[in-house]
């Protein structure tokens, strides 16, 4: 049965792993964005790209400490966090281009600091239960934790 197999312990560890690089990537690439004047459109490719890139760079990292090769490690990544950076991502940037005035705020005002926090803690709570799931189902980090 779905949902059977563990508890939410390692749902929430996965989620922040994942939650770490995605608030790196995005944050460098709303900051980069925002600071050169980009579009919204523009900056929010340049953080999913750089959220992405970190997200799998942390995973390959900590199973290339686990002895796998460079190959295998890009390939456990590429099972483990695809769909949980993808929910996270989505959820993350839907609220901060919907938020008023975030995206045009800039990097010194306020508001896209409170809105960048706001919507990462939004995609946390809701790509926890994603990552359960997919645990649960012997997926995802599921996928690390057999490297370890």
């Amino acid at each position: 049965m779905v949902g059977a197999t563990t508890g939410w312990g390692p749902a929430i560890q996965a989620t922040r792993h994942c939650l770490t690089g995605c608030a790196i990537g995005e944050v460098l690439g709303m900051v980069i964005g925002t600071a050169l004047g980009w579009s919204t459109f523009w900056t929010v490719v340049l953080a999913v790209v750089l959220a992405f890139f970190f997200g799998y760079l942390l995973t390959v990292r900590s199973v290339l400490g686990a002895g796998l090769a460079l190959a295998a490690a890009v390939k456990v990544a590429l099972l483990a966090d695809t769909v949980s950076i993808t929910v996270m991502e989505i959820v993350d940037n839907a609220v901060m281009v919907t938020v008023p005035g975030a995206m045009e705020a800039g990097v010194g005002g306020w508001v896209f600091w409170a809105s960048l926090a706001f919507a990462l803690a939004v995609a946390f709570v809701l790509t926890v239960p994603v990552n359960k799931v997919m645990i649960d189902r012997g997926l995802g980090h599921a996928v690390v934790h057999r490297h370890h």
